[in-house]
Order: C-alpha cells, then sequence, then structure tokens
C-alpha cells in the first residue's frame, strides 16, 4: 500500500518568480549542481498557455543509494521524473509529478499547489511513495516518503535563493 507524505514550504518568493523559475533551463541546471546529483534535463516544455512539463533523468549509483535501499537493490537505480505544472487561475499554479524507478519495483507520485502567501507564496505537497517488495516494502516507503518531504522543502529553499541571486 503506497506510503503517503504531505508538506507545505513557505518561500518569500511569489507565486510568479517560483513559477517562471521552473520555466528556466538555467534553474534546473543550477539546482542538479546546488544538490550534486547526476541528472539530465531531458525535456523543458513551456507552451503557449503557460503550463510547463519537465522531464529528468537522475542516475543513483549504489554507493550513494540511502542505506534501506541499497540494502535491497545491489546496482544502481535510474529515477525517471516527470512535473507538469500549469496556472489554475492568475494567482495560483497546480503541479503534478511522478517518478518511476526504471528496473525496480518502485513509483512516487504526488500533486502540489503553489499559492500566494503574504507577499510571497506557499508550495503544499501531497504524494505518494510505493516500493512493491514483500516484507520489506512499508519500511522503505516510510523512509522514502519522509527523504522526498525533506528534499521538496530543500529545493523550495534552494528556489527561494536562486531567484533572489537573481535579483
Amino acid at each position: 500500500m503506497p506510503r503517503p507524505f504531505d508538506v507545505s514550504v513557505e518561500s518569500p518568493a511569489t507565486v510568479g518568480q517560483v513559477y517562471g523559475a521552473f520555466g528556466d533551463e538555467g534553474y534546473w541546471l543550477a539546482r542538479f549542481a546546488a544538490f550534486g546529483i547526476s541528472c539530465t534535463l531531458d525535456t523543458l516544455i513551456v507552451n503557449d498557455d503557460g503550463a510547463l512539463t519537465v522531464s529528468v533523468t537522475q542516475d543513483l549509483r549504489h554507493d550513494a543509494l540511502p542505506g534501506p535501499v541499497a540494502a535491497i537493490y545491489p546496482g544502481s537505480l535510474t529515477l525517471l521524473s516527470t512535473e507538469t505544472w500549469q496556472p489554475i487561475d492568475d494567482r495560483r499554479v497546480r503541479g503534478d509529478v511522478r517518478i518511476e524507478v526504471a528496473g525496480a519495483s518502485g513509483s512516487s507520485r504526488g500533486a502540489a499547489i503553489l499559492a500566494p502567501n503574504g507577499t510571497g507564496s506557499r508550495l503544499r505537497f501531497t504524494g505518494s511513495v510505493q516500493v512493491r517488495i514483500p516484507l520489506l516494502g512499508g519500511r522503505v516507503e516510510s523512509y522514502l516518503a519522509g527523504q522526498f518531504a525533506e528534499q521538496i522543502a530543500a529545493i523550495q529553499r534552494f528556489t527561494s535563493e536562486w531567484i533572489a541571486e537573481l535579483g
């Protein structure tokens, strides 16, 4: 059964600034570098209606995998991530995030709402992690759900800092 997680992160950056960053290739490359991860930006499409799609491939070497995951998967893993973001109205943006693990029985899905909060914004992300491994899947799901929640908060902090540096 998938393990749910929920995270809410406030930012001094406005909805427009955060959404604008998501549509900027330089933002994604800086984000990959800041987190020291081996990623490829496969797709970055910004449509005329403002909707955007981002596809990323992340290679996780076995020695970089968290303990509970490395114990189950003897080799490296490849994460395939697709994010779609679309304006709901003139103030809010909706996101859909899907992560598949190539060659393994794991996935994650999430939905986000980016909305105004005072002079900044708040990202509310609700997701779930599913690992289909008998007996151990639940423990790995719990661990990964916690890691995803921490990563989302860290990414939002990075995004705010990246926007502030650009002025």
